[in-house]
């Protein structure tokens, strides 16, 4: 076997036909599964066990969140690839290969994210790799446009770990998913690691994902989602950029934070979005710095978040002309 999937499962009975299936529809047959399930109580694993025997199964008593579900995955494969998959989604049959060739290319790659297509608008992207800005702000680089504009390759800053594939022996090096976050910006952490420590995070448009947008979740926002990410969002930060580089970045760091409050407060999550922001302040002794002695990598990366500031101003400004 070259690859492991491991599959985080939360009461996704419903999506898991559509997943499994197009699995076994691969053209790439080099693979195993692992299905991770975090207390389902909706018969996912009875289904499994019936009609997909070969998979393999962890079985969590209760939710333990995405990051240590997939970091048991992780732990149990052999495999020199790992690729991380959610539930949500039916993937091409040409998927998986080009994810190989994709992460083969280049030793320094780190991982590759796929091209996720919306599910019910299979004309309109969901992500092609996720960006960070100035703002501290972190977004799925052409959601909602036009499928064909993302036709080409690219680097990006992290890897959407929705359906994504990771070199092993550089979670050696970097570690494994950040378990304190439990869900959001946890894929964008590790990516930022890999990037520090001077590695490569890249998009694959060969790879498709066709992905039902917030399907385990159930909504764009809810108090659970709005209150991790606004303090995953600390975490990031504070984790990954020293202080130099914080002091230079504080006032579009604190305007997006605000821009962010008011946004929320607006949607009616005010109150979830401050909640995160005050435990995330609590909590942050606990939360080691990422460290390199390789400045370069950190004005590399100070490049791309300016870069990709922009980026997503463009990106904004196409949205309100839409």
């Amino acid at each position: 076997m070259k690859i492991t999937v491991v599959i985080p499962n939360f009461n996704g009975l419903h999506f898991l036909e559509t997943c499994l299936s197009s699995l076994d529809n691969q053209n790439f047959k080099a693979f195993s599964i692992i299905l991770v399930d975090n207390g389902s109580t909706d018969g996912s694993l009875e289904y499994v066990r019936k009609h997909y025997p070969a998979v393999e199964i962890i079985q969590n008593l209760r939710n333990l969140g995405f990051a240590k579900a997939v970091n048991q995955g992780i732990r149990m494969s052999k495999t020199e690839y790992v690729a991380l998959l959610n539930n949500d989604v039916e993937v091409d049959e040409n998927w998986m290969g080009a994810l190989y060739d994709a992460i083969k290319s280049d030793p320094k790659v780190f991982s590759v994210s796929s091209r996720m297509v919306r599910f019910q608008e299979r004309d309109r992207m969901d992500d092609a790799g996720d960006l960070l800005t100035l703002f501290g702000w972190a977004f799925k680089r052409g959601d909602g446009e036009a499928v064909a504009k993302y036709a080409k390759p690219a680097d990006v800053f992290s890897s959407c770990a929705g359906a994504a594939i990771y070199r092993r022996k550089i979670f050696r090096k970097i570690g494994l998913f950040d378990e304190r976050f439990f869900a959001y910006f946890e894929d964008v952490d590790i990516g930022y690691r890999a990037r520090v420590k001077g590695y490569r995070n890249i998009y694959c448009p060969e790879a498709v994902v066709y992905h039902i947008a917030s399907g385990t979740s159930g909504s764009k926002y809810n108090n659970f989602k709005v209150r991790h990410s606004s303090r995953n969002e600390v975490y990031l930060i504070h984790k990954n950029m020293p202080w130099l580089q914080q002091l230079v970045n504080c006032p579009f760091l604190m305007t997006g934070f605000l821009v962010k409050c008011l946004y929320f407060i607006s949607k009616g999550y005010g109150k979830a979005y401050l909640t995160g922001k005050a435990e995330a302040l609590r909590t942050l002794k606990g939360i080691g710095k990422t460290k390199s002695s390789c400045w370069t990598s950190y004005l590399l990366i100070e490049r791309d978040l300016i870069a990709n500031t922009f980026h997503y101003l463009g990106f904004f400004l196409r949205k309100l002309k839409a």
